[in-house]
């Protein structure tokens, strides 16, 4: 579980600041175009031991899903997709940390629809602040892609010539913001 890249980092606890992350996410459309959306509802947290390991964990409140459409809203928090009702949050909790270049890849479990699968994210090291008074800060982006099949997400919508409503591959980026903990 260890980085090179982490070592930017002081030792401590980094909590995600979630008014200035984003957790979005995009997906195929009609086979044309793509929907993009974000969880609104989130919290993590990256800690940095002193050996200069780190763990990494998030969770989030599917409930929260916006795309900016109210019906479209509704039907992904239905048993159709995130089933939200009985499975209120998606988690993510980290198996190791690998270096790749300037940047590093998180390797982690992620769960969601009551089902958890391994993911690795591929992240680029933002820098880090002195902040604005408060103590520092570091960004990160993070992206990966899953198939949302895999996750008991199965929903099927044919289209009459072919193709989906919606694509199977979900493509997340995640932009977020940590503040060391004083």
């Amino acid at each position: 579980m260890t980085t090179a890249t982490t070592t930017k980092l002081a030792a401590g606890t980094w909590n995600i600041d979630a008014s200035h992350s984003t957790l979005g996410f995009s997906v195929r459309h009609l086979m044309v175009s793509k929907v993009r959306g974000r969880f609104t509802d989130f919290s993590g947290k990256l800690v940095i031991n002193e050996d200069g390991t780190a763990s990494a964990e998030a969770e989030i409140k599917v409930a929260s899903v916006t795309t900016d459409n109210e019906q479209r809203d509704g039907h992904l928090r239905t048993a159709d997709f995130f089933h939200a009702e009985e499975f209120p949050t998606a988690t993510f909790k980290s198996t190791g940390f690998r270096v790749n270049g300037d940047d590093f890849v998180v390797d982690g479990d992620f769960t969601i629809h009551g089902v958890t699968k391994p993911v690795s994210l591929e992240v680029e090291f933002n820098g880090v602040n002195e902040g604005m008074g408060n103590g520092p800060v570091a960004g990160f982006e993070a992206k990966t892609t899953i198939n949302r099949r895999d996750f008991g997400i199965t929903i099927d919508m044919p289209l009459a010539n072919g193709g989906a409503v919606v694509g199977d591959k979900i493509n997340l980026v995640l932009e977020i913001e940590v503040a060391k903990e004083a």
